[in-house]
């Protein structure tokens, strides 16, 4: 009888993920351990597996997005009560969307236990940005912008058809050059090894006719490597203004 209700999650062994801290940065490797307690009868344990998730809207639903996945361990047995430690480290991946706004990730582990229901656990954690969207960030704020929301949605097609989500931020000018010209600042940043893409669409004031015909929009796209916060500020400065 344990055997069958192990089989249905009712006394089946258990998982836990220790982190160290629950603010990680894009980009970074943390290290961390994984606890399996066994539960009432021995299970066959074919694998740990994680994935880091959030959530992203599409034209008619929210679903959860996989940031990226991977799996530790070669199969095992768990007794009953055992307990077992797996360190680990986790790659945080440098485009994972940052935790502003209605935006939320957090470390989902679990065990694949063959003919079960597998048993899981879930980490919320923060996200900050890495160096470069950081320098991007204090860019914005330096030239007046605030944030107003942040949200992953699915990518469309062109040049994120290889995503299946990004993150937009909306922005808003509350000073600086741009207050009282501009309406908002919606960014889309992807960010690589190499470098940073962001993708703005800048929606310029403008009367009722011209925002119902949609003439107040502008896309255009920046690319960042190496610069600094003073590059970095102007490079940005210089586009917007070039659409206002």
């Amino acid at each position: 009888m344990k055997r069958i209700l192990s089989r249905v999650g009712i006394g089946s062994a258990r998982v836990d993920t220790v982190l160290p801290k629950t603010t990680l940065t894009a980009g970074e490797s943390v290290e961390a351990e994984v606890h399996v307690e066994g539960g009432q009868t021995e299970q066959e344990i074919d694998a740990i597996y994680f994935a880091l998730l959030t959530r992203y809207k599409t034209d008619d639903s929210t679903r959860t997005g996989v940031i990226d996945k991977f799996q530790v361990a070669d199969p095992f047995t768990i007794e009953p009560d055992e307990e077992k430690t797996f360190p680990i480290t986790i790659d945080v991946p440098v485009d994972t969307p940052i935790t502003v706004g209605r935006t939320n990730v957090w470390l989902e582990t679990g065990l694949d236990i063959d003919w079960a229901v597998d048993p899981d656990d879930k980490d919320p954690v923060q996200i900050d940005p890495g160096p470069r969207l950081s320098t991007f960030l204090d860019a914005l704020d330096s030239l007046g912008f605030t944030l107003r929301t942040s949200k992953c949605e699915k990518a469309p097609g062109g040049l994120f058809s290889s995503q299946q989500f990004v993150q937009e931020l909306e922005f808003v000018p509350h000073s600086g050059p741009f207050g009282g010209k501009l309406d908002e600042l919606e960014v889309v940043p992807t960010e690589t090894e190499s470098g940073l893409e962001v993708k703005l669409e800048i929606d310029r004031r403008g009367g009722l006719l011209s925002e119902m015909a949609d003439m107040d929009e502008r896309w255009t796209q920046l690319s960042f490597t190496d610069e600094n916060a003073s590059e970095m500020k102007s490079k940005l400065r210089d586009e917007i203004e070039r659409h206002t």
